[in-house]
């Protein structure tokens, strides 16, 4: 008999987020989740489960009649970052231009926070990218996929790739790394150069040190082009990386159709994707992956449209877009940004924070929702039903958080 070590009782809604929900989140009362070691055993009533397992061992974990869940996957991140771009930040939402904002000797965008990656120890990268995992996991997140791409040459984007690694052996929440270096162009080498050394030595040696699951590009217009994304992304496959691209974020150049050419496992961004390539990502796989958050952050004059691509089939999942231009540790807010901004749906949009978010970095198998065999990881949150979490704005910090089947954030223990 499955040997039960932790039983979540006295819930109030629990939502398994199954893929064959009918509602999308499964949400159900009257139901306890049983978990054997680091994975969930079964969800049902607390006669079903009595019935079925002996608990006479299991530690009995109260949820105090609030929301049980499966924990986000916070699946588009740039966590490792140095300092912060405060200043460019205050200065745009007062309505200046990048330009006027450089014109006042105020650093801007990517090249900055890379400048100043390159004169950070890894010791500074690790402390700062974890006080932000530390709020991430308060807002219920067990999961996070982090980029480099912050420092566009090979020594620092390499870095990066470490402090994910350190992270993730140190730290409750797990780390999925992905390499950018595609991410911009340095100040310091011309477009050519830079494009051989990613492809030549950044490339080769995240592969053979295995410093990460991905390979993701920038393929838009100002960054990189079509086939330069084509030939970037076709060298990580090369060397056993994974598919993703940001694309279609200020412009079209057809980076949405080349996910789908080359079975990308994610496309992000997709604000000005055209009607016509929704069909070629859904039959392709492609997840999109969209990020309500950065859109308010930089008040994008063209948000993403997300009741087209939905009712086209294509499969969403959102994450919090954390970087110097959207620092943003919360997934319930990002919930709730999807939900006004982009017209998700609340159960839509829970969906695309764990399930669908799971599936745009390879885990639905292990990660997403609240099924036998999956890992408990697993979010309790103080509302009485799901749609609380869309409505109740600027809230989500979470009761408890289990990874692995084990208690790893409690809000009634933080002093």
């Amino acid at each position: 008999m499955t040997r039960i070590t932790a039983l979540i009782e006295n819930t109030g809604q629990v939502l398994t987020c199954a893929k064959d929900a009918p509602d999308l989140v499964g949400a159900s009362k009257n139901t306890v989740v049983a978990i054997s070691g680091d994975t969930i055993a079964a969800t049902g009533t607390p006669e079903e489960i009595a019935a079925q397992f002996d608990l006479s061992e299991a530690e009995r974990i109260d949820a105090n009649g609030e929301m049980v869940m499966p924990g986000f996957v916070d699946c588009h991140t740039h966590l490792v970052f140095h300092k912060s771009r405060v200043e460019e930040y205050a200065q745009k939402v007062r309505g200046a231009t990048a330009d006027e904002v450089r014109a006042m000797g105020i650093p801007v965008g990517i090249s900055a926070t890379a400048r100043m990656m390159r004169e950070a120890s890894k010791e500074q990268l690790f402390e700062s990218a974890k006080e932000r995992l530390d709020y991430m996991l308060a807002f219920g997140t067990t999961t996070v996929e982090s980029k480099s791409g912050y420092g566009l040459n090979t020594e620092t984007e390499i870095k990066m790739l470490e402090v994910n690694q350190d992270l993730n052996e140190h730290h409750s929440i797990d780390i999925i790394s992905t390499f950018l270096g595609a991410h911009e162009f340095p100040d310091d080498k011309d477009r050519e150069a830079y494009i051989e050394e990613i492809l030549t030595e950044m490339i080769p040696e995240v592969g053979r040190r295995k410093l990460a699951e991905f390979n993701d590009v920038y393929c838009d217009d100002g960054y990189y082009t079509v086939e330069e994304s084509r030939k970037i992304l076709e060298v990580g496959e090369q060397h056993g990386l994974k598919i993703k691209i940001h694309t279609d974020a200020y412009s079209h150049i057809g980076g949405s159709t080349l996910a789908a050419e080359m079975g990308a496992v994610s496309a992000d961004h997709l604000n000005y994707t055209a009607p016509e390539e929704y069909a070629k990502l859904r039959e392709a796989g492609v997840v999109g992956v969209v990020m309500p958050a950065l859109d308010f952050a930089v008040g994008h004059t063209k948000p993403f449209n997300s009741r087209a691509m939905l009712d086209a089939g294509v499969t969403l999942a959102l994450a919090t877009d954390m970087c110097p231009g959207c620092w943003l540790e919360s997934m319930p807010f990002v919930i709730q940004l999807a939900c006004r901004l982009y017209k998700f749906s609340p159960a839509e949009a829970i969906r695309a924070g764990t399930l669908h978010a799971a599936m745009s970095v390879c885990r639905e198998d292990s990660l997403g929702s609240l099924e036998p065999g999956k890992k408990a990881d697993i979010a309790i949150f103080p509302y009485e039903r799901y749609e609380d979490m869309a409505y109740r704005l600027g809230r989500g910090q979470a009761s408890k958080v289990l990874k692995d089947g084990k208690v790893v954030y409690d809000a009634g223990a933080v002093s």
